[in-house]
């Protein structure tokens, strides 16, 4: 018996090692699967496999969908704006990415030669509240499947750490309407509630924005927009959360896809009214910069941070630079909430502009497709510069003595010594009681650690 049973176990043993087809031995390339187009279970990804989205995946009937580190989702590019790639995640279901920096989760496209607007975007709908109800997501088909907003404002969609986002944006039409809600774009949240974890995500390459808020609570830390085509940073429909440690950079605008591109902007909703919960996104250590150098012929680049159409923000530690039309830029809906410290507040940022005189500007409603406001506003830039708000007009970004904003390899946004995004950083306003944000001393996204640096997860190419 006694021999017996010492075969079987030799034999299951060598049965074992000749199956282990789960583990990617070094070099071999792991396997591929197309996701189906309804997930309607718990589903954990194998993490040695990479997936493909070809067409519209939807995670639904509170199903959760589990990616492990180190995989690539790639989706099949289409023309049509109708037919492009999204995975959804619907009201009640939950997205977990589990990446990390050396192993991120990537969604991509599947392109040989990749290209801007390949695919939609990553959509999240969530039960939190809106200052319009309930809706369906722009840009998608009537569904119940695309249903947003609830009155749930800790609502949970999951948990996303380490996940880069490319060549997305291709539902959106050029130039459309200036007025109108964005389609879904990037990496995109609607009605997604504070109980969501948002954390160290990058969305690259996007044709149209790179993020959108609209409506909901999430509170987010340390995001990328790298070189999107519209909007890297897009609020509306009362979008209120916290949000630190934020870059939106671009070296280059070469599209003509956008009537008007911004590193920031909000938007409360369309008419506008005063519905609450209005827009406002409480924004700490961001930073916003241009292509370099000064814009000689004039592009869709606008503004560092646009705020219209009701909205209240608050942005406070933060460095702003390099675009042609304006630093900070103001509506008559939104210059006097500001100046009348009626909900919004603008405090101890460095601010530059291409021109000087533009820095801080005001949008009087002339033709959106021209020059945007006045050549700078004599009221808005005393109120910055006063001694409360302590905002500082920065002539040129050398100024600021950053490592090396524009390097090819990527750019080192630490502070040198002695420079004024060293230190400077209050946390004062009551927004910044909450735990959720880290009181640092530095002004910017990056202080001693270049959390952003060329990584894995952080590509700069």
């Amino acid at each position: 018996m006694k021999k017996s049973y010492l075969l079987l176990v030799i034999t299951a043993a060598i049965f074992a090692a000749c199956h282990k087809t789960d583990v990617t031995a070094p070099g071999q390339q792991p396997k591929v699967e197309t996701l189906p187009a309804s997930i309607t279970t718990d589903i954990t990804l194998d993490a040695n496999t990479n997936y493909v989205i070809d067409g519209q995946v939807f995670v639904k009937n509170n199903a959760t969908l589990t990616i492990p580190a180190g995989v690539t989702v790639s989706v099949v590019k289409k023309d049509a704006a109708a037919d492009k790639g999204i995975l959804f995640i619907t009201q009640g279901s939950k997205l977990v990415v589990n990446g990390t920096v050396d192993k991120p989760v990537v969604f991509t496209s599947s392109a040989v030669n990749k290209a801007p607007g390949d695919w939609g975007a990553i959509i999240i709908a969530g039960n939190a509240p809106t200052n319009v109800g309930s809706g369906n997501v722009d840009g998608l088909a009537i569904s119940n499947d695309t249903k947003y907003g609830g009155t749930v404002s800790d609502d949970n969609s999951g948990s996303i750490k380490y996940l880069r986002v490319e060549y997305s944006g291709g539902i959106n039409p050029d130039a459309e309407e200036e007025w109108a809600i964005d389609q879904a774009s990037g990496f995109s949240l609607w009605s997604v509630g504070s109980g969501t974890t948002i954390d160290n995500v990058m969305v690259t390459h996007s044709r149209d924005d790179g993020f959108q808020f609209v409506g909901g609570t999430a509170n987010v830390s340390h995001l990328i927009a790298y070189n999107n085509g519209d909007d890297d940073f897009d609020f509306d429909y009362g979008y209120e959360g916290n949000m630190q440690f934020l870059i939106s950079y671009r070296t280059e605008l070469t599209s003509n896809h956008a009537l008007r591109a911004n590193g920031f902007e909000s938007y409360n909703d369309a008419v506008p009214t005063l519905n609450a919960p209005l827009t406002r996104p409480v924004v700490s250590n961001m930073t916003i910069l241009g292509p370099q150098g000064v814009e000689t012929t004039k592009t869709n680049l606008n503004q560092g941070v646009y705020i219209r159409k009701g909205t209240r923000f608050v942005m406070q530690n933060s460095v702003i630079g390099e675009y042609p039309q304006g630093g900070l830029m103001l509506c008559p809906r939104t210059k006097p909430v500001l100046l009348n410290n009626t909900g919004s507040i603008f405090k101890y940022n460095l601010v530059h502009s291409d021109d000087a005189a533009r820095t801080f500007s005001y949008d009087n409603g002339s033709d959106p497709a021209g020059d945007r406001g006045v050549a700078g506003d004599v009221q808005i830039k005393d109120f910055a510069l006063n001694s409360v708000n302590q905002n500082a007009l920065i002539q040129a970004t050398s100024d600021l003595q950053l490592t090396s904003p524009y390097d090819a390899n990527g750019p080192n946004l630490t502070p040198l010594a002695g420079s004024l995004a060293a230190s400077g950083a209050i946390f004062d306003a009551p927004n910044f009681i909450s735990p959720f944000f880290t009181k640092v001393a530095y002004r910017g996204a990056i202080g001693e650690t270049n959390w952003a640096a060329a990584s894995n997860w952080a590509v700069w190419k």
